[in-house]
């Protein structure tokens, strides 16, 4: 599965812009390890059980991650026996940190909660009923007329399909404010019990963290000018479709797509068992990608009149080694073009759904595109 979106001020042909992405937000658990202090944590747990330790160190090391932050203290976790307690530890955690990247990602843009008309929030990670977005009401003070999107069940591809789900609402109602917010606190879904292969790499790739995307509606976007002279001229010369100067309310999103393969539900995600969800994640991922994402990134651009040689950013979601190679390979980018998204593996691992937006908020912090550039956001998940 794949979602694009462009920078700001698309080329001609592209139509008015109809969604921005006016700020992106990022709030990860204080509780940070470097890999070895993990692997020796875990060496721990298995070193009764799991005959080839050394085997669980190199798996470790082939994922190519320097540490991740965790939900909890690393001391905390031999004490959560049972998925009740791994679930009701993911709550607190992720109404806690999924509350600071939504304020982070309002003050990128000066906004306030109050602003907020629609609230999508993906997980794959832990259930709650109200989910995390109903709870945030009393804790961030939203208004109590929000619409809620709870989604649950897409796995790593989430936080690119929630940015098309949030640019779908503000379209039917381009004078709102959508926010997507995606919290993943991987480590409360480890198997200690699960020696298998694809738990063990697990072990070693994926963290913890939160991020928000706001997505603003056209008319939304000129009235926000209105409020900011200033910025009144070049957003609205934008907006009408001209070639413009970079605006604050950052990029557009031109167009989305979403691909599903067929009888691919074994890949990857979860089966639950129980002491919780148990990680299905086959060998079989970087051949998903070698195979299939070429041709669907240049149908979704030559639909637009576009090829990849047109795209001048790529934020793509950082599944692991094999993974990132098999993209940077399948889609001929040149040179350094996923740097961001190989830091951000390295840096704090993969953070399932929510990876793909710390990415872009990177990229518009480091490395924002020229105005009238264009970009492709892109990510992978269970049931592709």
């Amino acid at each position: 599965m794949s979602d694009g979106k462009s920078g700001a001020g698309g080329p001609g042909g592209l139509g008015p812009p109809s969604a921005r992405i006016a700020g992106v937000g990022a709030a990860f658990p204080r509780h940070f390890y470097d890999q070895e202090t993990l692997l020796a944590a875990l060496r721990g747990y298995w070193e009764q059980r799991y005959f080839n330790l050394d085997r669980i160190e190199q798996l470790h090391k082939n994922v190519l991650v320097g540490g991740r932050h965790l939900a909890l203290p690393i001391e905390e976790y031999p004490g959560l026996t049972t998925f009740g307690q791994t679930n009701s530890a993911w709550i607190r955690v992720a109404e806690e940190i999924g509350g600071e990247a939504v304020m982070a990602a309002l003050a990128r843009c000066g906004l306030t909660v109050r602003d907020i008309d629609a609230l999508f929030f993906v997980t794959v990670t832990g259930i709650a009923t109200p989910s995390i977005d109903a709870r945030l009401i009393n804790r961030l003070g939203l208004r109590s007329d929000l619409k809620r999107v709870p989604i649950f069940g897409l796995g790593c591809v989430a936080g690119a399909a929630g940015i098309a789900r949030a640019a779908d609402y503000v379209r039917g109602f381009p004078d709102q404010i959508a926010v997507l917010l995606s919290v993943e606190l991987c480590s409360l879904t480890l198997q200690r019990q699960d020696l298998s292969i694809p738990n063990l790499i697990a072990s070693g790739l994926f963290g913890d963290g939160a991020a928000a995307a706001v997505v603003v509606g056209a008319e939304r976007a000129v009235a926000l000018a209105s409020r900011r002279p200033a910025l009144a001229t070049a957003l609205a010369t934008d907006l009408l479709g001209a070639p413009g100067a970079e605006t604050p309310l950052g990029p557009e999103i031109v167009a989305t797509r979403s691909i599903f393969y067929p009888n691919s539900e074994r890949v990857m995600g979860w089966d639950i068992s129980e002491t919780g969800f148990q990680i299905v994640l086959s060998a079989d991922v970087p051949k998903v990608v070698e195979d299939h994402l070429r041709a669907d990134v240049d149908a979704c651009l030559g639909a637009r009149g576009l090829t990849r040689g047109d795209i001048a950013s790529w934020v793509c979601h950082p599944g692991g080694p094999k993974v990132l190679a098999a993209m940077e390979q399948a889609l001929a980018t040149p040179e350094g073009a996923l740097e961001l998204t190989w830091r951000s593996l390295r840096e704090v691992g993969n953070l399932s759904s929510t990876s793909v937006l710390l990415v872009l908020e990177r990229t518009l912090a480091e490395r924002r595109p020229p105005a009238g550039s264009l970009g492709m956001l892109l990510a992978l998940g269970g049931g592709f």
